[in-house]
């Protein structure tokens, strides 16, 4: 028999081809042989050690693995046994008894349950075990000397790590999504998902740091950053500054793409990692709970990628900070140049990676924009702001430092505004409607994080406003509203109000809406409605507040009240009035925008704004500025009354003996015989004071008093006069005659001619005179015809309104026909 063919001898592998082609490409290599010896055994000897650390821990898992078989092992067994001994017996339904058959059931979910726990927990510790081995790779890499380098080109060191960066990614990805089902299905397994986010997180803090440290290496060798200095700039002529990503190769793009894309992958993957702990265990994370609604939002504090590119700049640019300490707006002037000198590069170069690593709705331009905004946030923050507020604490001379403060903060307004324009993109622009600009794009975010700051700001803004609002009340000519000479044809009727002069506002209550206005402007600029709240209540609404108190004092000094009314006295009140009703108007006005629904929903009501002495109960939930509407609302309400009730007290007093004496003594002042002619008869001497007063009252209020406060006073008071009029005839106890109910009715004509200028038919707001005359002026016949009629009290009602008497009752038209003399 012939022996076997031999077999060929199988080709040795292509790295060990290449190795020895490395090492060994002429005869004199092999002098160097004992020296790559000695390296190799000694990397065999450490290869050797991580295998037996891999053996033990292996055979540790296995015997876990084991001894839980063994135990599921007897457990079946068990069962197996008592299912052939319930077959055996006679009536083993029986002999089962009910209480052992949920134990049964019990006892076998028991089991699932721990199989279902053991192959989650394996193919967790396979999935961590792949993320802990690719970061320790890279860490590896880190030694100059090893084996895996003496085979691997140098050309090929940046793509090996960015290979093992993207499976340490992978794996993450696959922790992530078994973590997800676990605590979807199995939420009560807390115990082992938190074990594998421990793991993970030490982990992390080693991956994390060296991906950055390579990606930084590779900026520097591409030549990033910049010099910043311009060889023009000795010619005062500032040219763009040349960025090294529009100026790469190919070879170099291709390079940094992958570092690139590795970086956000990484980031990407950490960014599901806080979402899912937020949404399974309630873990607090670093942004606002807002940012895990939408895909997009997991990179509101900015790309890594980007971050890094910002972060070399910052260091150059700190160097000029520190000479404008005194002048900021060189330090935002330069912050923008920079942020625009690259932004050009930035889209062309970065924003088809963003969107080759399928980050959806990310904008390259705003995350640019976000890096820098971050880096000139972090410089205020640690050099500028605690400077201010030591001044602000420790100086006497305030001014100085309001001053200050407000400038920069001008500054910073102007400062988002242009930065927001050049990140101007789709998303940005919906995100500005809904919120304004997001935290990370305002440099105000500055204030989330220093509350206090904020409150100094307020009080900042609230001061500058109050000695402003001083020297403009000091001239009193700003409290008057200059009133054109008007005639009949000049009249307002127009009910419509919307500006100062549509409600003859003094000049002060423009100023005072005008200056909260613009604290409520630069309130905005604040990234969400908490801070703008806060900086609003404690700026702009006391502001406003103060303004009210002292609406409200003026009016008291008034002492509308006294019977007699001071020269003057009626059209401060007016002013007063029309100042609250035209900052009533434009609260209300402001209280439908947008800005402050959203503010008015957000339980606006704090403790503060309840312990202002103006505040009352809250009318809407919704309204922000709620309870100053109902100040005002209040504050108009109860003058207008105190100016009514002086007016009705005043007449009352001048003409209480003329009301007293109406239907007495006629006959002798007139013969019951005489026919007085109505049309030329005049006014009682008695009831002229009266009407005269009250002519001047009317005329003033209707110069100087806003056109719909002016139509509720003047009707009130013509209720008020026909009530008293009425009310001060003893009907039933007097007698008139003919010549007393003409001379009755030619004062109560003069009386309805005062207020015929508002109205054409004055007469429907004095009703009880009204049908009191239509009474008197009855025949005979008509008179005792009704007189019989209303002794039926059913039919009493109906015979009244058929004869055109709307308001008085039977029982008070009996006393008036009885006041009557029946010879009239």
């Amino acid at each position: 028999m012939s022996p076997p063919p031999r077999r060929p001898r199988p080709a040795p592998p292509a790295s060990l081809r290449s190795f020895l082609d490395a090492h060994f490409a002429s005869p004199e290599d092999l002098a160097s042989a004992p020296a790559l010896a000695e390296l190799l055994r000694r990397e065999c000897v450490g290869l050797e050690a991580s295998l037996g650390r891999l053996e033990a821990q292996l055979a540790s898992a296995s015997a876990s693995w084991l001894a839980r078989s063994a135990g599921a092992r007897s457990s079946l067994r068990r069962i197996r046994s008592r299912g052939m001994g319930i077959e055996a017996e006679d009536g083993g339904e029986e002999a089962l008894g009910s209480a052992e058959l949920p134990a049964l059931v019990q006892e076998i979910h028991r089991i699932d349950a721990i199989r279902h726990y053991a192959e989650a927990a394996l193919q967790l510790e396979a999935f961590v075990g792949n993320l802990e081995d690719a970061t320790f790779s890279i860490v590896r890499q880190a030694s100059k000397l090893n084996l895996s380098s003496i085979f691997r080109p140098a050309s090929n060191e940046m793509e090996w790590k960015q290979e093992k960066l993207l499976q340490a990614v992978a794996a993450m990805r696959d922790i992530e999504q078994e973590l997800l089902r676990i605590s979807t299905i199995r939420p009560q397994w807390t115990n082992l998902i938190m074990a594998v986010d421990s793991r993970v997180d030490r982990t992390l803090v080693i991956l994390r740091p060296k991906a950055l440290t390579d990606y930084r290496a590779l900026l520097a060798s591409l030549g990033w950053p910049p010099s910043l200095s311009s060889p023009d700039a000795e010619k005062d002529k500032y040219s763009q500054i040349p960025n090294p990503l529009v100026l790469m190769n190919e070879a170099n793009k291709e390079k940094y793409s992958q570092s690139f894309l590795a970086l956000c992958a990484l980031q990407h993957a950490q960014a599901n990692r806080e979402a899912r702990q937020y949404r399974t265990t309630g873990a607090t994370p670093s942004l606002s709970d807002s940012k895990y609604s939408d895909k997009t939002a997991h990179f509101d504090n900015g790309l890594w990628a980007i971050d890094e590119l910002v972060q070399p700049i910052a260091s150059r640019l700190e160097y000029h900070f520190a000479k404008w300490s005194e002048q900021p707006e060189f330090i935002f002037a330069l912050v923008y140049k920079i942020a625009r000198d690259f932004m050009s590069g930035v889209d062309d170069i970065l924003q088809p990676l963003i969107d080759q690593a399928r980050l959806v709705g990310l904008s390259a331009k705003e995350s640019w924009v976000t890096g820098m905004v971050k880096m000139l946030l972090g410089y205020l923050e640690r050099q500028i702001f605690p400077v201010l507020v030591t001044s602000y604490q420790t100086t006497d001379d305030k001014l100085e430092v309001h001053s200050s403060w407000m400038h920069l903060n001008d500054l910073m307004i102007t400062f988002d505004k242009r930065m927001q324009l050049l990140a101007d993109s789709g998303i940005q622009k919906i995100s500005s409607i809904s919120e304004g600009l997001s935290r990370s794009l305002s440099v105000f975010s500055i204030y989330s994080d220093h509350s206090d700051w904020l409150h100094m700001w307020a009080g900042v803004e609230l001061n500058s406003a109050q000695h402003k609002l001083k020297s403009e009340m000091e001239d009193e000519t700003n409290w008057s509203y200059s009133i054109k000479e008007l005639g009949h044809q000049d009249i307002t009727s127009n009910f419509l109000l919307s500006t100062r002069e549509d409600y003859k506002a003094p000049p002060v209550s423009e100023f005072v809406v005008k200056t909260a206005s613009a604290m409520i402007e630069r309130g905005h600029a604040l990234p969400n409605r908490i801070l703008r709240i806060q900086y609003h209540r404690s700026s702009s609404v006391q502001f406003l507040n103060g303004f009210f108190l002292l609406l409200r004092e003026r009016c008291e000094a008034l002492q509308l009240t006294n019977t007699a009314l001071e020269d003057g006295s009626l059209q401060k009140a007016s002013f007063a009035i029309n100042a609250a009703r035209y900052c009533e108007y434009v609260l209300r006005e402001w209280d439908d925008e947008i800005v402050f629904l959203e503010m008015g929903s957000h339980g606006n009501h704090d403790g503060e704004s309840q312990e202002q002495g103006n505040k009352h109960s809250t009318q809407h939930t919704c309204s922000f500025f709620s309870d100053e509407i109902a100040f005002l609302a209040k504050l108009g309400t109860d003058y207008l009354e105190q100016i009514m009730s002086s007016i009705l007290l005043e007449f009352e007093d001048l003409s209480w003996d003329y009301v007293q004496s109406i239907g007495l003594s006629n006959d002798q002042i007139h013969p019951v015989d005489e026919v007085l002619d109505e049309e030329n008869l005049g006014v009682s001497p008695g009831f002229v004071a009266s009407l005269e007063v009250l002519r001047d009252r009317t005329t003033k209020l209707m110069l100087h008093l806003n056109s719909k406060d002016f139509l509720d006073l003047w009707r009130s008071i013509a209720e008020g006069l026909d009530y008293f009029m009425y009310s001060s005839i003893r009907w039933g106890e007097i007698k008139f005659s003919d010549q007393g109910v003409i001379r009755l009715r030619v004062d109560t004509r003069s009386l309805l001619h005062i207020f015929r200028p508002f109205c054409l038919r004055p007469e429907a707001f004095f009703p009880f005179i009204s049908d009191s005359l239509k009474l008197l002026d009855m025949r005979k016949t008509d008179a005792q015809y009704l007189l019989e009629v209303l002794k039926n009290a059913r039919e009493s009602d109906s015979c009244l309104r058929q004869q055109g008497l709307q308001h008085v009752n039977g029982s008070q038209a009996v006393k008036i026909l009885g006041s009557k003399r029946s010879g009239g």
